[in-house]
């Protein structure tokens, strides 16, 4: 069973999930190791070249990732069309959750069964331009909602602060219905962006080259801890309501 966040939990508590697509390619094993055990789960980004515009890994590295590291979360984020021709590929290396995005396919409420009934966690992901409301109807049968920050298919991206807005009714849209999923924000995320990141909803933390990209990546995430300790929703004005 993958290890989550509590939804009740202490002020400024956060998962970090390193996103490996910021990994140093021939070096995988020794980027994780450099991490020094700081992270609580591994992401990794798959792109097929047609959803987005880039390619990246397939799903031999997701099951030598689960091979490897047995009792790290792992956390697949497909950006592919039609994802229906990936996900028994994927959930076959055994991820704890396998994301799909809305824009992807018609048919959500069939590929987020199929990912349950495979043995994952299902999570649905929407782009910056994407419209919250479009993943409502599913978010009962998801276990994480992944928020885009930036346009998706290549790292190192600046942030989009108007993505924030969605994890904070994403927020409210949880307490008001008493669901359960985790809210996820990729893209842009380091010292500037994280406090307000954390304190506007959002449970799960990927973070690229703000990690990678740093001499000591485990002492980058100790110092990205502290930037949000004591942070709460409602800090930026987003307090949560029932309405």
């Amino acid at each position: 069973m993958a290890r989550s966040l509590p939804l009740e939990k202490e002020p400024g508590a956060f998962l970090v999930a390193p996103s490996l697509l910021s990994a140093d390619i021939l070096n995988m094993e020794k980027s994780i190791t450099l991490l020094q055990g700081t992270h609580d789960w591994l992401h990794l980004d798959i792109m097929d070249g047609h959803f987005v515009p880039n390619l990246s890994y397939g799903p031999g590295l997701a099951k030598a990732l689960r091979s490897s590291y047995p009792s790290t979360v792992i956390d697949a984020h497909l950006m592919v069309v039609p994802p229906e021709d990936f996900i028994d590929a994927f959930a076959a290396a055994k991820p704890d959750y396998l994301t799909v995005h809305v824009e992807a396919t018609p048919h959500l409420h069939r590929v987020l069964s199929r990912i349950r009934d495979l043995g994952c966690r299902p999570g649905v992901a929407l782009n910056p331009a994407t419209p919250v409301e479009w993943i409502y109807p599913v978010l009962p049968m998801v276990d994480l909602v992944l928020v885009m920050s930036v346009n998706p298919g290549f790292g190192g991206q600046s942030f989009i602060s108007e993505t924030l807005q969605k994890t904070v009714d994403l927020y409210r849209h949880r307490v008001a219905h008493n669901l359960s999923f985790l809210i996820q924000m990729d893209g842009g995320i380091g010292r500037e962006t994280i406090r307000e990141v954390v304190s506007s909803g959002c449970d799960v933390v990927v973070m690229g080259s703000s990690i990678f990209g740093t001499p000591d990546p485990a002492e980058t995430i100790r110092e990205l801890r502290a930037c949000v300790k004591g942070a709460v929703v409602g800090e930026k004005g987003t307090t949560p309501s029932n309405s």
